[in-house]
């Protein structure tokens, strides 16, 4: 058998390659999870936050139930007051997944009588419904409502 030794500079070489390896794929994932992030929900988050509460309880007054699903292709958005449906203004629908923008895009939503409906096409897997919505009284009406979509459905 004719093996070669093992020396000093081919432990280091093994090494370093494998550091190299490892580098390269957490630099490769850490890119790609930056370009495909978002961005921000709000651009000064400080300032947001100093009307949070005022704005949440004038939505909790209101006292709705609100609802989103996706049932047999049809998004469904429903609005129960104790009085039962409720059909606000809608200012803005966007619908779209977590980790990217690629995907988004407004429903037409439409009132049937007791909830929002619009048709789509989803692909199975995690989404959101970004929700603006604006009461009688002009409260303002701000949610997002995560979505799973399962095979098949």
């Amino acid at each position: 058998m004719n093996a070669k030794p093992l020396t000093g500079r081919t432990v280091f070489l093994i090494t370093a390659s494998a550091f190299a390896v490892i580098i390269g794929v957490n630099l490769t994932l850490a890119f790609s999870a930056v370009a495909t992030f978002p961005g921000l929900e709000t651009r000064n988050s400080y300032v947001a936050s100093q009307s949070f509460e005022a704005r949440r309880d004038a939505q909790d007054a209101l006292g709705w139930d609100v609802t989103a699903a996706v049932e047999e292709g049809r998004l469904v958005v429903s609005f129960l007051s104790a009085e039962g449906p409720v059909a606000p203004e809608i200012v803005q629908a966007t619908l779209g997944r977590a980790t990217h923008v690629d995907a988004d895009r407004s429903p037409d939503l439409t009132w049937t009588g007791t909830a929002y409906t619009a048709p789509v096409e989803l692909q199975p897997g995690n989404w959101n419904l970004r929700l603006v919505a604006l009461a009688d009284d002009g409260t303002r009406f701000e949610r997002r409502f995560p979505i799973q979509v399962r095979p098949g459905l």
